[in-house]
């Protein structure tokens, strides 16, 4: 992910990393973990990184122990889409950057929003942040469930939403 679209997903996150903060963060298809890591070092109390990718898993783990974060993260070598990758909660931050192809066919994309929905429903804390990377365009809307709030934040061809819980 571009740097100046790090900085500005966490420049919105900021109420969630502000003093006195110590959120639960969930990196779901997690890859080298620079979000989550990030999270981390902006205050984090813990984040579980979810990534099923072997080099990537090896590289996430050593990113973590060279920064000294091994202490306060959990790697969970599992399948993002799977229940058992994002429980126990409640997770206060969640971030979620599917592959692309993911949202190329329709069972699959189906897949990836259902798990959306299902984890701002479910295990996000009831105040969380669910952040949805997709590429520019590609979710709309009227493609998330309608009881869920949604902002959109575009940044070139990369779009980022921001869910929650609609209460």
């Amino acid at each position: 992910m571009l740097d100046r679209v790090r900085e500005a997903i966490f420049n919105r996150l900021a109420p969630w990393f502000g003093p006195g903060e110590e959120p639960r963060v969930l990196d779901l298809f997690a890859g080298s973990g620079s979000l989550g890591i990030e999270a981390l070092s902006r205050g984090a109390a813990f984040a579980r990184f979810v990534e099923r990718g072997r080099e990537a898993g090896a590289t996430l783990r050593g990113n973590l122990e060279s920064l000294d974060l091994a202490d306060r993260a959990e790697l969970l070598a599992s399948d993002a889409l799977g229940t058992t990758a994002r429980e126990p909660g409640p997770w206060d931050v969640c971030f979620y950057d599917p592959p692309y192809p993911l949202l190329a066919e329709p069972e699959s994309r189906k897949a990836v929003l259902d798990t959306a929905t299902a984890i701002v429903r479910g295990p996000l804390a009831p105040d969380g942040v669910f952040v949805l990377h997709t590429p520019g365009g590609s979710v709309a809307g009227p493609d998330l469930a309608p009881d869920l709030e949604a902002a959109l934040k575009t940044y070139g061809t990369t779009d980022i939403w921001f869910l929650g819980r609609s209460e």
